[in-house]
């Protein structure tokens, strides 16, 4: 099934909202292109002005620099990703089966690509899911993430999170660590993903061709052990938090 979403962004990641021209669409389909491609250390606005036939500065009228942009583009993802995990859930009423579709949205595992509104131009979202695997940490890690934070610029990030925390209660009310699970579960994907990709032996599933179950599978899997053995484990009394006051 083909539709169509609209995702709001926040205003303090740009300096004019590129969806309001066909240069700023252009600027955010063919900045995920070029940094797929390259990379972001390799990125420059010069090589995506020449990319899109325009001047390096028309760029800057739009993103204050390119972490900036980067920054944009995840958030972009991330609210695409919760989008999916409304979308995909909201039948659902077993939360351990709604737990198992999060996990394959995680890998983009049977999830129909869809075609997003940003005027005539379509959001490459693989593209998109490749970058956030390589490069979505570089979003937080930063000397400057504190004012970033008070800007709200990891506020979909936080959304997600809290909307997997909420799954995640629904299937063991008492689990005290819910999105601390969360955000690992959802970290852990991304970052076995590059492994297997990349740096295979620091996993169990390395890229290897004609072998059954494939990478992804066996990642799949793994993912559902780690989430569900924890969740299902006996929780150890923890002594009681005092406050200073």
């Amino acid at each position: 099934m083909e539709y169509t979403v609209q995702v709001r962004m926040n205003e303090k990641l740009f300096l004019r909202d590129p969806e309001s021209s066909e240069l700023g669409r252009r600027i955010v389909r063919q900045s995920i292109m070029l940094i797929a491609d390259i990379g972001f250390e390799e990125m420059t606005f010069r090589k995506l002005a020449d990319r899109i036939n325009t001047k390096e500065a028309s760029i800057y009228r739009y993103f204050e620099n390119k972490h900036r942009l980067l920054v944009y583009l995840i958030a972009w993802y991330w609210q695409w990703l919760e989008y999916q995990v409304i979308f995909h859930t909201n039948n659902l009423t077993d939360p351990r089966e709604k737990l198992d579709r999060i996990l394959k949205i995680l890998l983009l595992k049977n999830i129909p690509q869809p075609s997003f509104s940003l005027g005539a131009d379509a959001i490459d979202v693989s593209a998109l899911h490749s970058i956030v695997i390589r490069e979505a940490s570089k979003a937080y890690l930063t000397h400057h993430v504190t004012e970033d934070n008070r800007q709200q610029l990891f506020k979909p990030y936080k959304d997600l999170c809290g909307r997997v925390a909420g799954i995640i209660l629904e299937y063991r009310p008492d689990y005290p660590y819910a999105r601390s699970r969360a955000s690992s579960i959802i970290e852990t994907a991304h970052y076995q993903a590059y492994f297997m990709q990349y740096l295979p032996s620091l996993t169990d599933f390395g890229v290897q061709r004609d072998v059954l179950p494939s990478g992804e599978d066996r990642l799949l899997e793994f993912l559902r052990h780690l989430l569900f053995s924890s969740l299902n484990a006996p929780l150890h009394e923890l002594p009681p938090v005092h406050t200073k006051r």
